[in-house]
């Protein structure tokens, strides 16, 4: 039990600072690029922090797992080096006992990221995805002061003062070919009501005209909605019906695997903690971190090509065959000497 408090002291100590490190250097990359978003679109403080919160799975799915598993090579070959590792092997305690000690936190790390990944992100995704479409509708909608020839939608609007979203002396105007249509109105606003557009127009006169009548309407309040930009995207329900209707569709199967794949690198490389870990600094130098971000990049690049290609098939493959390469190497490494 002591042995065991004494491990996860040390492997927190690693993890920690390797973590947050990580974390915040793909935090800076990712708000650039949503600070990128503004030369596009306009946004205030509050809706540039929403974007940066619905990335936050995201950047905790490319940097948990390698922090975890970089923090467990680093301390244990840090105990080698000190010759710890060496005097608690000479008690009987062999390194397969050590991936027992390290299996149950493995484990709940990569329930946690299947979470993250099949759950958290297709949501945080959507969120993004559908607040974007939202502004980029809004920003569509573009209309100044004392210009002719803008649109709403098929309404010719022409205005005389605005003021934010508030509009003076608002004029529009549609036709079809058969039927003419001309609205006057003192006032109106405009609403963005999750990507909707609607112009509430106050006060007015709303005219049709066609070859053989006028037809006039007196109002107080009108109106008028208008779909800018791409059609409604497909609700997110829950992660089960979001990717049982990828599945049906064969949408982003890829990414369904490589999340997969991603969230269970931990619990796969576990013998390969041990390989890397586990060495006599007397006649060996410490390559641990070497070897073990060289396996992270074979391991993800693998995973990201074979995924694209065998689709799901790879979620069998890829586990198989990462298997007997990291037994290979114990067998190599640690099994014959310890």
């Amino acid at each position: 039990m002591k042995l065991k408090q004494y491990l996860f002291s040390q492997i927190s100590l690693t993890f920690i600072p390797i973590f947050f490190g990580l974390f915040f250097i793909t935090s800076i990359v990712y708000l650039v690029k949503i600070a990128a978003l503004t030369s596009v679109i306009t946004m205030n403080v509050f809706e540039l922090l929403t974007l940066y919160v619905y990335v936050v799975p995201i950047i905790i799915f490319y940097t948990l797992p390698i922090s975890f598993f970089i923090s467990l090579v680093i301390s244990l070959s840090k105990l080698s080096s000190e010759y710890e590792l060496i005097v608690i092997t000479s008690f009987g305690f062999n390194p397969l006992k050590i991936v027992k000690i390290l299996f149950p936190i493995t484990v709940m790390l990569t329930v946690s990221m299947l979470i993250i990944s099949l759950g958290l992100i297709p949501k945080a995704k959507h969120l993004t995805n559908k607040m974007l479409d939202m502004k980029k509708k809004e920003a569509n909608f573009n209309i100044k002061e004392s210009e002719f020839g803008q649109k709403f939608g098929d309404w010719l609007v022409y205005i005389t003062d605005k003021k934010g979203k508030e509009y003076s002396d608002v004029k529009l105007f549609k036709s079809d070919g058969k039927t003419d249509q001309f609205i006057l109105s003192q006032t109106a606003q405009l609403n963005n009501k999750e990507g909707d557009l609607s112009f509430v127009l106050n006060d007015g006169k709303s005219f049709a005209i066609t070859q053989k009548e006028l037809n006039q309407i007196d109002f107080k309040s009108m109106k008028i909605s208008s779909e800018l930009g791409n059609a409604k995207s497909k609700p997110f329900i829950n992660p089960y019906d979001h990717w049982q209707f990828k599945f049906k569709h064969n949408i982003d199967i890829d990414d369904f695997v490589f999340y997969s794949l991603t969230s269970v690198f931990p619990l796969f490389s576990l013998l390969l903690v041990i390989s890397f870990g586990y060495f006599n600094p007397r006649y060996e130098k410490n390559k641990a971190v070497m070897w073990a971000i060289s396996f992270v990049i074979l391991y993800y690049v693998g995973s990201d090509y074979l995924s694209k290609h065998l689709f799901l098939n790879s979620l069998y493959t890829v586990p198989l065959l990462w298997l007997a390469l990291t037994y290979f190497v114990y067998t190599k490494k640690i099994k014959e000497f310890y």
